[in-house]
């Protein structure tokens, strides 16, 4: 049976698409698991990249000081920061993109808003995004640009192309907009850990069609 690995993830919500078709799923993150499995290592995924998983799925790593929109922070920090510490974080944050997307693992997707390129610079073997995804294009009717970084893994397939597809799938007003939920989020204590919880139907497509690779080369 494959053995995939998700790593910076608390929810469940990716772990539980993939064990719901049947695989050795195993989520990871610094929180324990919401959902109060015990198919989760709650601690640092470093520690376990090398313990012979098929497929490597990063469902939302630490992009704070790594994401386009949040460059301005390098030269001109937040009230109560330093340009040092923000540099700091950089580094951190890069350093373990780099450890998790060259990890010993034959297929990886690191999932990550568009980075810039200090981050890039700091990348080990960085290679452009694969491809960027909406939830909308996937049933989820938010927005919310996610790029996925792959290797040994083909880009998904939107389940809807087009947006008004998506409203005729969803039965929706011709005029309704994706929600902006991520973006429009208030500040406050559980303000990060909300913002990096991942979409259900993206999860769903990865089991589905990222699963079917594993299932053909198994069965093979």
């Amino acid at each position: 049976m494959s053995r995939i690995l998700i790593a910076c993830e608390y929810s469940g919500t990716v772990r539980r698409a993939f064990t719901a078709r049947g695989f050795d799923a195993w989520s990871c993150d610094l929180l324990p698991a919401e959902d109060g499995s015990n198919r989760h290592y709650r601690g640092d995924v470093r520690e376990i990249l090398g313990d012979g998983w098929d497929m490597l799925i990063v469902a939302h790593p630490p992009c704070t000081r790594l994401c386009n929109s949040g460059v301005r922070w390098l030269t001109a920090p937040p009230p109560g920061r330093t340009r040092d510490e923000m540099w700091a974080e950089l580094e951190e944050g890069a350093d373990l993109f780099s450890t998790l997307w060259n990890a010993p693992v034959p297929r990886v997707a690191c999932e990550n808003p568009v980075m810039h390129r200090h981050a890039k610079e700091r990348i080990i073997n960085f290679r452009p995004a694969a491809q960027s995804v909406q939830p909308w294009q996937y049933g989820d009717w938010e927005t919310k640009r996610t790029c996925l970084w792959l290797r040994g893994l083909p880009s998904l397939v939107p389940t809807y192309a087009t947006l008004d597809e998506a409203r005729a799938a969803l039965r929706l007003e011709r005029e309704a907009k994706p929600l902006a939920r991520v973006h429009r989020m208030k500040p406050g204590q559980d303000r990060a850990k909300e913002r990096s919880r991942f979409f259900p139907g993206i999860a769903a497509a990865m089991a589905e069609q990222w699963g079917g690779v594993l299932d053909v080369r198994v069965a093979a």
